[in-house]
C-alpha cells in the first residue's frame, strides 16, 4: 500500500472496514482518512466498493468489523439518521429525493423547521430559497414540484438538502456528473467555500481532471480493499492513479475510426419539434456511422433523443428508420424498427430496480424465451450471462438484485439489453456518466465495434472531448436548435464551446 509521509489531523478515521453480502465480499478491510477542512478524493473503478464504503459512513450499511472514529471518539451509526445527526450529510449519486414534493419540501424533508409543533413552509421556503442563491442557481423556484426539475436542477436540489444540515462532512458522490462547465466551477467555488469554513468533504468523480481541480489528497479502492490512500492530489501522476485504480495501465485514447463507407442512411429526423424544449431539429444517420449531440444541459439534447425513441411526443416532424416513418410517441414502434436508447437517468428511466439483472437484459427479446405460453428461464438466464460478461459487469452474476449493483455496472446492464436485442439505431445519452476509466475505454472500443458492424449510434455526451473522440459528424445544440453541423475532425473542445455558450447562431 502507498502511504504519504505527513498525515494532518483528522476529522474522521475509517479502519479494517468489512462489509459481505450474498456472494460477495464487498469491503475487505478499507481504510480512509478524512482532515478538518480538507476535500479528500475517493477513487476506484465501479463495483470497487465506494458505494459501499459511503453507505457504511451514512448508517445505511452495518459493518461486519472495524472501526469508525469520528472527533476522536468511536461512533456506530445504526440508521442514516443516526449519521446525519453527528453531521454527516451525503449526496448520493442515485439522488434520494422525493419528485413529488416541492423544492423547499427536499430540502428540509426530516428536518422541518417548526414551532409549537406546527411546520412552518414559509421558514422552509426561504431557507431553501437562500441555499439556491448560494449554489448560484436563485432561478430555481422553491415551490416548484421537484419532478418537473432537470437532472441538473434536481442535483443542485440535493446539495442545498446537504447544506441544510449545517453537515461538517459531506460525501459527494458523482456530484458533477450532470453539470455543464459553468455549473461545475460553481459547484467548485462552494466546495471551496465550506472547506474554508473547516467543513471536510469527500468527493467521489471519475473525472481524473477534476481530482487535481478540486481536491487535497486521494484514497484508492480496488476489488474491496485500499490500495493508495492520502495521496496528494495535486502531483500524483494520472497514469500512477488509474494503474493503482485498475491493476493495469490504460491509454485514455478513443479507438480508430475507420474511413466512412457510403453506405445507406438507416436514421432520418425531419423537422422534429417540441413545444417548449426544441425545435426544428433535422439530421440523418448512416449505417456504421456514430453522430455526435453536443450542448450545456438543459440544451435539449436529451430531449431530442428521447422523442426520436417515441419516449416523449413530438408536436411536430417525423421520424424514419430504413425508410419507415415511426407513429410519434411510441416506444413499442421504435424498438419494433430496430431502435435502442440508452437514458441519461437509468434508475428512473432506464432499469427495473427490483428486478434481477438477467431480466433487466432480457425485456425486449423476452419472447425468445417462451415457449408453450411458459418462459425458459435458463435460456433466458444463460443468453443474459454471456452478454453481462461481455462487458464485464460486476459481480458476474446475473441473477443478483439490479438495485445492489453500482452506478457504472447498472450503465452496463442498460448497454447490455441492446446488445442482446440487437439493434440498427442505437441512441446513447450520457453513456460513461459514472462509469471508470477502465470501464470507459471499454464502452469507447463497444461503440466503435458496434458502428463497424453497421449500427447507426447517436451520442448524447455532457464531455465535449468524448463527443469529438467517439463521433464521425458532431451537431451542436443551443437553446433548442441545432446550430452547427459538421465532421468531428474540424471541430476542437474550444469551437463547440464557444458555439454553445455563444448567444448568437453560427452556422
Amino acid at each position: 500500500m502507498l502511504l504519504a509521509m505527513t498525515e494532518p489531523v483528522a476529522l474522521l478515521t475509517m479502519r479494517g472496514i468489512v462489509k459481505t453480502f450474498p456472494g460477495v465480499r464487498a469491503l475487505d478491510g478499507v481504510d480512509l482518512d478524512v482532515a478538518v477542512g480538507e476535500v479528500h478524493c475517493l477513487l476506484g473503478q465501479n463495483g470497487a466498493g465506494k458505494s459501499t464504503l459511503i453507505k457504511v459512513l451514512g448508517g445505511a450499511h452495518r459493518p461486519d468489523a472495524g472501526s469508525i472514529v469520528l472527533d476522536g471518539a468511536e461512533v456506530s451509526f445504526a440508521t442514516p439518521h443516526a449519521a446525519d445527526g453527528a453531521g454527516i450529510a451525503t449526496i448520493h449519486q442515485e439522488l434520494d429525493l422525493v419528485p413529488g414534493l416541492s423544492v423547499a419540501e427536499n430540502v428540509v424533508l426530516g428536518h422541518e423547521p417548526a414551532r409549537f409543533g406546527f411546520t412552518r413552509p414559509r421558514d422552509a421556503e426561504e431557507l431553501a430559497r437562500a441555499l439556491l442563491r448560494r449554489l448560484g442557481h436563485p432561478e430555481i423556484p422553491p415551490r416548484r414540484e421537484l419532478g418537473r426539475l432537470s437532472a441538473a436542477g434536481q442535483q443542485v436540489v440535493g446539495m442545498a438538502r446537504a447544506l441544510a444540515r449545517d453537515a461538517r462532512l459531506i460525501v459527494m458522490d458523482e456530484p458533477s456528473a450532470v453539470l455543464d462547465p459553468e455549473e461545475v466551477r460553481n459547484l467548485f467555488r462552494v466546495i471551496r467555500e465550506l472547506t474554508a469554513e473547516g467543513v471536510s468533504v469527500v468527493y467521489i468523480s471519475h473525472r481524473l481532471e477534476e481530482i487535481r481541480a478540486i481536491g487535497d489528497r486521494v484514497t484508492v479502492l480496488k476489488d474491496g480493499r485500499t490500495v493508495a490512500r492520502n495521496l496528494p492530489a495535486a502531483t500524483t501522476p494520472t497514469a500512477d492513479v488509474i494503474r493503482l485504480m485498475t491493476g493495469r495501465s490504460i491509454e485514455y485514447v478513443f479507438p480508430s475510426r475507420a474511413a466512412p463507407e457510403d453506405s445507406g442512411v438507416v436514421l432520418e429526423v425531419e423537422a422534429l419539434s417540441r413545444t417548449g424544449e426544441f425545435a426544428d431539429v433535422s439530421f440523418t444517420v448512416r449505417a456504421g456511422e456514430v453522430v455526435g449531440l453536443a450542448g450545456l444541459v438543459g440544451s435539449g439534447r436529451s430531449e431530442i433523443l428521447e422523442t426520436v425513441f417515441g419516449a416523449r411526443r413530438a408536436t411536430a416532424g417525423t421520424v424514419r428508420v430504413r425508410g419507415t416513418q415511426l407513429r410519434r410517441g411510441s416506444v413499442p414502434a421504435a424498438v419494433r424498427a430496430g431502435m435502442g436508447l440508452c437514458p441519461e437517468e437509468r434508475k428512473s428511466q432506464g432499469l427495473l430496480m427490483g428486478e434481477p439483472v438477467y431480466r433487466n437484459v432480457s425485456l425486449p427479446v423476452l419472447s425468445r424465451f417462451a415457449r408453450g405460453g411458459f418462459l425458459r428461464r435458463d435460456a433466458e438466464l444463460d443468453a443474459a450471462s454471456a452478454v453481462t460478461a461481455q462487458l464485464d459487469v460486476r459481480p458476474a452474476d446475473a441473477t443478483r438484485g439490479t438495485a445492489t449493483l453500482s452506478g457504472g455496472n447498472q450503465q452496463k446492464v442498460v448497454l447490455a439489453r441492446w446488445l442482446l436485442r440487437g439493434c440498427d439505431v442505437l441512441l446513447l445519452d450520457e453513456p460513461t456518466r459514472g462509469v471508470d476509466v477502465g470501464a470507459r475505454s471499454e464502452i469507447y472500443a463497444l461503440v466503435r465495434r458496434l458502428a463497424g458492424q453497421g449500427v447507426a449510434v447517436v451520442l448524447v455526451s455532457s464531455e465535449v472531448p468524448e463527443v469529438l473522440g467517439l463521433a464521425d459528424r458532431v451537431l451542436v445544440v443551443r437553446e433548442g436548435r441545432v446550430v452547427h453541423t459538421s465532421a468531428s475532425d474540424e471541430l476542437d473542445e474550444g469551437r463547440v464551446l464557444d458555439l454553445v455558450m455563444e448567444g448568437e447562431a453560427r452556422v
